[in-house]
């Protein structure tokens, strides 16, 4: 059992994967087993979280969840503490190994309770054993309707969380989708969130996606794992659903070596509207920056502008050029940022002949109105030229046809739509970013965090995913580790010290 840091890679396997796993194990174990070390890892971790816990509340759920939950009960009450159980089920309707986990918590005099007990206090312990991977989809109905007797131990956690006590969830928060990392209906307003006192998650058997994207991350806190002694390569099970990503290899620069060793960058965006006093070259220039901060060997500005800023006195590292003068073939583009309406009728020529891509922002949103614009970007492909695309959300649900919601409602599979539609690397912003590829493999970025949200940070982004592709990095490589780069520098940002993207731009080398 360990905590889940953003140091290495780590599979993520989803719900129908882990009760694949989960059957397979059992089937090769004597019974009750699994149930046995679910329970006994839940009791060591939460022993560890709360050394000097007087009381454990435990809320238990009706399946094996609440199993869970009733054989950590058995464990903690023999360690000589105080456990109080309101357990949801019935011995004679629960699963097989849940009753034996009941009779157990019995014999070892734990206490039974309809409510949580009072008086507990930031030394004590609540334990959500609830439902674990209960619920299937945050788009269906839940798996099991969240009656009275739920939502009130529902509140009662978050309510007792949000104040001092500690809250550990077994496997998965009650009502979270293991898998997209959205509440189900009616869950929501009743979960525990990230706020108040340590929030944990004991992720058992395998670690979930939906842990950590959505409104995942905030409901999971921090994230521990116990494979239960099980190792998927063992009984013959497949690959991972997808990862989350690793921090990027460190950049080799050799001392025999000069600026055309790393590429060049041109961002193309940055549309002038001095007609009615606004201008969008800002986000051109915030991606430059983040491109020469990263390491590009020559960053060139092409701004749509007609030419009003041929000098950035604060970067002159930066070169100015006329778009006509690019010559794309040699170059990594970064089209979009900034670009407005402008950024139209040179759209078809960058997508045509840039040797590598990155589309942003007023790019992504043009090409989402004109089929023949997507046809060119999957066409990339076949000719072996790398793109990458770096929507938010709403960019995302307007090049799939889709609300907002439905976009978030299952970020995994709405990034890997984008891949496999445009056929190039999709990186769906938010929190949990995705990095998805067209031979289906995706990844989670397990790093950054609010700070990210103010204006001008995407572009930072897109400029770092466009010096690490013009550097030779394969296109999901470039786009896993400039993401994980990206939410680093706002995780390590001073406490105290707003982020601004400007100052973070300068902060993303490496």
């Amino acid at each position: 059992m360990h905590p889940i840091r953003p140091t290495q890679a780590y599979p993520l396997f989803s719900t129908a994967s882990t009760r694949v796993l989960e059957q397979a194990a059992a089937r090769s174990l004597p019974s009750h087993t699994l149930m046995q070390r679910a329970g006994l890892a839940v009791a060591r971790l939460a022993m560890a979280l709360a050394p000097h816990s007087r009381t454990v509340w435990i809320a238990c759920g009706p399946g094996n969840n609440g199993g869970d939950g009733l054989e950590a009960a058995m464990h903690l009450r023999r360690h000589g503490r105080r456990v109080v159980v309101t357990w949801l089920g019935h011995p004679e309707s629960a699963p097989s190994d849940a009753r034996a986990s009941w009779e157990g918590a019995l014999s070892a005099g734990v206490e039974w309770a309809d409510s949580s007990p009072q008086g507990l206090t930031r030394d004590d312990l609540c334990i959500d054993a609830l439902l674990g991977i209960g619920v299937s989809s945050a788009r269906q109905t839940p798996a099991r309707p969240l009656d009275g007797r739920m939502q009130q131990c529902l509140q009662a956690l978050r309510a007792l969380q949000a104040g001092a006590t500690p809250l550990l969830a077994v496997d998965v928060p009650s009502g979270l989708d293991a898998d997209t990392g959205q509440f189900a209906a009616g869950f929501a307003t009743a979960a525990p969130t990230g706020a108040g006192a340590g929030h944990y998650t004991l992720s058992l058997l395998t670690l979930k996606p939906g842990l950590f994207t959505a409104s995942g991350r905030d409901a999971a806190g921090q994230v521990w794992l116990d494979n239960l002694g099980i190792d998927p390569a063992q009984i013959g099970h497949g690959p991972p659903d997808a990862w989350l990503s690793a921090p990027p290899e460190p950049p080799s620069r050799t001392h025999a070596s000069h600026k055309g060793s790393y590429g060049d960058v041109a961002v193309v965006g940055g549309e002038g509207l001095a007609a009615r006093g606004m201008g969008m070259t800002g986000a051109a220039l915030l991606a430059a920056s983040a491109a020469l901060h990263s390491g590009a060997g020559r960053v060139l500005v092409a701004l749509l502008d007609d030419g009003h800023l041929p000098l950035d006195a604060q970067q002159p590292e930066l070169m100015f050029r006329r778009f006509d003068a690019l010559m794309l073939e040699d170059l990594t583009v970064v089209c979009g940022c900034g670009g407005g309406q402008a950024v139209a009728p040179v759209l078809p020529a960058v997508i045509t002949r840039a040797a590598r891509l990155v589309l942003d922002a007023d790019a992504l949103n043009i090409i989402a109105t004109r089929k023949d614009l997507c046809a060119l970007v999957a066409a990339r492909s076949q000719r072996g030229l790398p793109t990458v695309l770096t929507p938010h959300p709403l960019e995302a649900a307007r090049l799939l046809g889709l609300t907002t919601a439905e976009v978030q409602g299952d970020r995994l599979d709405s990034a890997q739509q984008l891949a496999d539609a445009f056929q190039c690397v999709a990186v769906l912003k938010g929190s949990g970013s995705v990095i998805a590829s067209p031979d289906g493999t995706s990844a989670l970025n397990p790093t950054g965090n609010a700070r990210l949200a103010t204006a001008g940070t995407g572009d930072v982004l897109a400029g770092m995913v466009g010096a690490r592709l013009a550097a030779g990095v394969h296109a999901a490589h470039a786009a896993r580790g400039a993401v994980y780069l990206h939410g680093q520098a706002a995780d390590d940002w001073p406490q105290g010290l707003t982020l601004t993207a400007s100052a973070l731009a300068r902060r993303v080398g490496g």
